[in-house]
């Protein structure tokens, strides 16, 4: 897989996390540690600590190398300022498919932002990846992500029972609802309306 490309919207600017960046890493790791995301999230590493978020930038730079995920900064397009994240994992080049996961911060939710992040990196995983099918799940419960999902063409397939951790726990386990959007699926007609911005696990 080529080096991902910046990703643009008329307002939006997706690009890679840097984790020689001491200003990404901050940033990555205050999005880890809000209440709100880790009410819903569990990661599979411990993000507490600036460390912890760099060496997880670091394994995402790894994944991107080696053509199985990116995860992508999102800013501003005019100041740069940072907004949120979202990633395209697990990429499966022979079933042509991937999981997409994001999270928005606290000062920037209620925009739609995710919707149109969402939506920028779905048109790019289906172009420019030439992947089929994209998947995106949320623990049960966290209805304002199933709105983001919904307006971005991901529609629900079902629940999947224990197939997430609870929250702040690795010896527990919650439901969680799935999404998916073929690359054959017709475009949302309303995935550039703003509302509010739901926090999903970093992918």
């Amino acid at each position: 897989m080529t080096p991902a490309p910046a990703l643009r919207t008329h307002d939006l600017r997706l690009r890679r996390w840097d984790p020689a960046s001491d200003a990404d890493v901050e940033t990555f790791l205050r999005g880890c540690s809000d209440p709100e995301f880790q009410r819903w999230n569990t990661p599979l590493r411990p993000i507490a600590t600036l460390a912890d978020a760099r060496a997880t930038l670091r394994a995402k730079a790894d994944a991107a190398d080696a053509g199985t995920g990116v995860a992508f900064c999102v800013e501003d397009a005019d100041s740069g300022t940072p907004l949120g994240h979202i990633g395209v994992s697990r990429i499966d080049r022979a079933m042509r498919s991937a999981t997409v996961g994001y999270w928005i911060l606290p000062e920037a939710r209620g925009q739609g932002i995710a919707t149109r992040a969402l939506s920028v990196a779905t048109r790019w995983a289906f172009t420019d990846l030439a992947l089929h099918r994209l998947e995106l799940d949320h623990a049960v419960g966290h209805d304002v992500s199933c709105k983001v999902a919904e307006r971005c063409g991901f529609r629900y397939e079902g629940t999947l029972r224990g197939a997430m951790w609870e929250a702040g726990r690795r010896d527990a386990f919650r439901d969680c609802h799935l999404h998916a959007r073929l690359a054959t699926d017709p475009e949302p007609h309303d995935n550039a309306k703003a509302g509010p911005d739901s926090q999903e696990a970093p992918a």
